[in-house]
């Protein structure tokens, strides 16, 4: 019989290839690949040309979900043909390396003879298992894939680009569980991995082993060193209930239920090296629900595009498309993914010339895309958005338009918030005279560029103007609207806010009250807006002393945002510090205790266990372990932290030696002085070992000290705080960061250390010193000093508590 030949639609870029796989459930799987396939090869006018290959040789059936019962050869025999050809060219000539050898296997065998159409309405193709006659179970069990990889470990990455280069998607159909044939559909064949599981642990421990095993390989094999994007999707999760759904994903902690998705937040977290990443906005779309169709398979994938209101499984993988198709990655809001699509797409309609209809358009979704970064903290990609929005405004509509002057509002506040305080003040000027020149000094836009330039003002130091053009806005604000207002409040609460950076306390303590008052009544006592000025309320009130007005305030934070936000949201665990800050300067030691608990395991989480915060979180947490008696228990955890720095920093580092020396007294404590006597002759021979290689210059010098390294140095340069007092110098460094100086900034941020830290520093001084000094750090991106600092802070936390423990005046924390 004649073969008639494969006419593919054309594609302009090599295509990708998607492997799905499921530790259990093969039929949810094939049912997930099947409709996929079928909605990509229906985008672009049904000209996308898929390819789907079935490899569960074991258990094949992709075939049935199109209706074809014709024999048709298939996988097995393309790649016994491959071995053969294989063995015949180990007769002859030695071929290159492992990739040409691969390449020549692949261009001698017709693909094209293992390949059928499968649907007449748009270009999708399958690969089936292979030839179901008598003889097949037996070929499947010869079969010997490790054999095969042995013989040229190259061709099934070879196998991949090859299809690739035909069609836009290749769609492997990965048997479950763990043999060969699953490694090389995991990990040779794809640049996406959609991972099916059902709700339980096993299935997760699957999951993770596989995904942690492909990308650990791929790392390792200077030859297989390519991106792997994975796509968890949730399988058989019941709609109807609703308890058991929201525990299954989210976990709880009063209970020891972890959640699928801080687990696989964690997973990814890990694989790619990431200190923070959220799912939220993907596992709100993305779950497949349990039905008949997935269970039992019965299935009909042709008519999926009319199959798509909200019960379908077809909105179910549409929504998984809208990360999957174009390489976005899972962790991406929802919303910005389709902003990024709809951007990319109006760029290629209009070319280099974009006309007016389009423009606007595209600067209004630049602008939302730019909101987005703006609150995900990417601020070099919010400024990007903000700029090319006001250009195209600016050009379409001119600098007096509404929207033109809104772009340039959200570019300058950008700017401010970035740090770069001359270009925002530049553009806050120019603002609040446009509205005031066309909209007259009272109109709700006018007020709010005065209100974005006084704040501005203060971060730039220009306390007296800043407060002028805040009195301003208050009293129109008060006389427009009335006092009780959130435009009034508003402003009030930025007026209290540069009260506070210019050092005015107690002015700034009478309004932000009254800004509580006021929200309290006109939002409720737990609205954002609320929780925000209790949290900037009570840490002024810390600053100022008032730590019993301030506990309990920061405490009904802490427990609102748990309620709203959840126990590992960023805002509940900086409320949470906070409030450790607050209760350690009170000496409530059990307090400090429980709330770093929570905090430490809170961080690692939802950071990870090696970001600084994590690290910061639990070092402070050994030390009150260790103060409190509970010397097992502090061991156990500061050992952890050991083996921690160990591997990410290096035997010798100097976070690694003051991690043991921790742990040293540690053991001391517990009676068990031979080995701590040990641990501190290796922290000994560490610090010598730095000191012969010169490496105890830069970020770690104050660390250093606290090793007994360079202590004199550190002495005379506090030595300048004896004469000018460490309120002025705080001063000087919150100048020199809203000025971004950043190299005189980081220079008087590590000088102030030791002074900061000082047990009879003044408690407000001490907050404030710490606040800023980690400010400076984190502009730097200085990890190291970051955690240099905490391990700082943890020693001085310990002094303080045996003060405490004793009875004795409390200070600090």
């Amino acid at each position: 019989m004649e073969l008639k030949r494969i006419t593919l639609p054309p594609i302009t870029a090599p295509g990708e290839v998607t492997t799905f796989y499921s530790f259990e459930s093969g039929t949810a799987r094939s049912v997930a690949l099947s409709n996929t396939a079928v909605l990509l090869a229906g985008r672009q006018n049904a000209t996308v040309p898929v390819l789907m290959i079935d490899w569960d040789t074991e258990s094949p059936g992709l075939h049935h979900y199109f209706g074809r019962r014709e024999e048709h050869l298939g996988l097995l025999e393309y790649f016994q043909a491959c071995r053969d050809h294989l063995a015949l060219l180990a007769h002859g000539s030695a071929a290159g390396d492992a990739s040409a050898l691969a390449r020549q296997v692949l261009e001698a065998i017709d693909w094209e003879l293992y390949v059928e159409r499968v649907d007449e309405s748009r270009p999708l193709y399958l690969m089936r298992a292979g030839h179901f006659d008598d003889t097949y179970g037996e070929r499947a069990d010869r079969m010997d894939w490790d054999g095969l990889f042995n013989a040229c470990p190259a061709l099934f990455r070879c196998f991949g680009e090859h299809l690739a280069r035909r069609f836009r998607h290749v769609l492997v159909d990965s048997r479950s569980g763990r043999s060969a044939s699953v490694s090389i559909c995991t990990t040779l064949l794809p640049r996406k991995l959609v991972t099916l599981f059902t709700p339980n642990q096993r299935s997760l421990d699957g999951l993770a082993g596989v995904v942690t095993r492909a990308i650990d390989y791929r790392c390792s094999h200077e030859d297989e060193q390519r991106p792997l994007m994975v796509y968890p999707l949730p399988s058989a999760i019941d709609s109807a209930d609703c308890e058991r759904r929201i525990q299954w994903r989210r976990g709880d902690p009063h209970k020891g239920l972890p959640g699928y998705q801080p687990l696989l937040e964690k997973l990814l977290r890990t694989s790619y090296s990431l200190s923070r990443l959220s799912l939220e906005s993907y596992f709100d779309e993305v779950q497949l629900q349990q039905t008949n169709a997935m269970s039992g398979g019965e299935h009909l994938p042709t008519v999926a595009a009319r199959d798509a209101d909200r019960f379908s499984l077809t909105r179910t993988f549409e929504a998984l498309l809208d990360w999957l198709a174009d390489g976005r990655f899972p962790w991406q809001p929802l919303e910005e993914v389709r902003l990024a699509e709809t951007i990319a797409a109006a760029r290629l309609s209009a070319g280099e010339d974009i006309p007016a209809a389009l423009a606007l358009p595209l600067a209004r979704d630049l602008n939302r895309l730019g909101e987005l970064y703006r609150e995900q903290g990417r601020a070099d990609q919010a400024l990007n958005c903000f700029e090319e929005s006001l250009s195209l405004r600016q050009n379409a509509l001119g600098d007096n338009h509404r929207d033109t002057r809104a772009s340039r509002a959200n570019l300058a506040t950008m700017l401010r918030e970035a740090g770069k305080l001359p270009e925002a003040s530049f553009l806050h000027e120019l603002l609040y005279e446009d509205c005031h020149r066309m909209l007259g000094p009272d109109h709700p836009d006018t007020l709010a560029a005065r209100s974005a330039l006084a704040l501005t003002l203060s971060a730039l130091g220009e306390f007296e103007r800043a407060l002028t053009l805040h009195e301003q806005v208050i009293g129109a604000s008060e006389r427009l609207f009335g006092s009780t207002c959130s435009t009034t409040l508003d402003a009030l609460a930025g007026h209290a806010q540069t009260l506070t950076r210019k050092g005015d306390f107690s002015f700034a303590r009478r309004v932000y009250e009254r800004v509580l008052e006021g929200r309290e009544r006109l939002l409720g006592s737990e609205h954002a807006d609320t929780l925000r000025c209790a949290h900037q309320l009570a840490k002024l009130l810390c600053d100022l002393g008032d730590l019993n007005h301030a506990g309990p305030l920061q405490q009904g934070v802490v427990e609102a945002r748990d309620r709203h936000l959840g126990n590992d949201h960023p805002l509940t665990l900086e409320a949470r510090e906070q409030l450790a800050d607050i209760l350690a300067a009170q000496g409530d030691i059990d307090g400090v205790r429980r709330v770093l608990e929570a905090l430490a395991a809170g961080r690692e989480r939802s950071l990870g266990a090696e970001h600084p915060d994590t690290l910061s979180s639990q070092l402070k947490l050994a030390s009150m372990l260790s103060e409190h008696g509970e010397h097992e228990a502090a061991r156990r955890l500061q050992q952890q932290l050991v083996s921690l720095h160990e591997r990410v920093h290096g035997v010798d580092d100097l976070q690694t030696l003051h991690s043991k020396k921790a742990l040293a007294q540690t053991l001391s404590r517990q009676g068990h002085s031979l080995d701590a006597r040990k641990l501190e002759e290796t922290v000994l021979q560490g610090s010598a070992r730095l000191i012969s290689k010169g490496m105890v210059a830069g970020p770690h010098d104050s660390h250093a000290g606290a090793l007994g390294l360079q202590a004199a140095i550190l002495d005379a340069r506090d030595g300048v705080c004896h004469t000018e007092t460490l309120g002025h110098k705080l001063a000087q460094l919150q100048q020199l960061i809203d000025n971004r100086s950043e190299r005189e900034a980081r220079e008087l941020a590590d000088s102030l250390r030791t002074s900061v830290l000082r047990p009879n520093a003044a408690n407000p001084l001490r907050l404030r010193g710490v606040e800023l000094i980690k400010q400076v750090y984190r502009q730097d991106n200085d990890k190291d000093a970051l955690l240099s600092f905490a391990q700082d802070e943890v020693s001085s936390l310990q002094e303080a508590l045996l003060e405490a423990a004793a009875g004795r005046s409390l200070t600090m924390p």
